[in-house]
Order: structure tokens, then C-alpha cells, then sequence
């Protein structure tokens, strides 16, 4: 999606660290990306006052909406909504048709060059 991501993992890890790794290394990567590219306007949308860490920019809103998935039926619900939601966006008219799903690996099939490789033999 342009502006949030799901994500679904068994890590044993608690959420609030998985999500300090994601947005940490999302957010370095994009912020890296416009300085070296000179997107200084959008730079500036992402900027806010020093803090306590010494950052600059903040890509993410920290309002995290984080939950167990209790039972498979759930899983599954969730799976398929990820799946639906770059449709439900009007990005794509098939969920398969938006690169960063991973809906084609759930259908056993990948591109080519498949950005988001997983090992479905292990959930399914």
C-alpha cells in the first residue's frame, strides 16, 4: 500500500520490537533515498522537531494497530484481506496485479522476479 503495510509473522519477538525493526529500516532506506535524490519538498513533510534520539524525519505515525490471530479461519481472513486491500484502494482491479502482494505465492504463482518470496509450504 502507498501509505501503511500489513504484516503476519509467527516471530516470538513482541510486536512493538518487530515493528521498531520494520519502520526503522523502511524509514532509513525512504528517508536515504530522497536526500540522495534531492526530494527536499518531500522531505520537508516528513520532517519534526529534534528529539530525544536526535532524528530528523519520521516517516511512520506510531499508532500501532497490533493483534493475535487466535484460530486459522482468522488467519486466513486476514490473509485475504491484505490480499484485497490494494483492490479496495483502486490501485489494482486484481489483487494479483499489485507487486508488493503476496497473493501470488499463495497461488503458487510467483514472477519472475517476485519481490516478496515466502515459503508457503510451511503455512498452507
Amino acid at each position: 500500500m502507498l501509505d501503511h503495510l500489513h504484516l503476519i509473522t509467527d516471530a516470538e519477538l513482541k510486536p512493538s520490537k518487530i515493528l521498531r525493526f520494520v519502520n526503522g529500516i523502511t524509514s532509513r532506506r525512504v528517508i536515504d533515498h530522497l536526500k540522495k535524490h534531492g526530494h527536499n519538498s518531500s522531505l520537508q513533510k516528513l520532517r519534526h522537531e529534534d528529539k530525544e534520539r536526535r532524528y530528523r524525519y519520521s516517516l511512520w505515525d506510531h499508532n500501532n494497530n497490533v493483534f493475535s490471530i487466535a484460530s486459522e479461519d482468522m488467519f486466513m481472513q486476514k490473509v485475504n484481506y491484505i490480499h484485497q486491500n490494494p483492490v479496495r484502494a483502486g490501485l489494482v482491479e486484481k489483487a494479483e496485479d499489485y507487486r508488493w502482494s503476496s497473493v501470488r505465492i499463495w497461488q503458487r504463482r510467483p514472477l519472475q522476479d517476485e519481490p516478496l518470496m515466502m515459503d508457503i509450504g510451511q503455512i498452507a
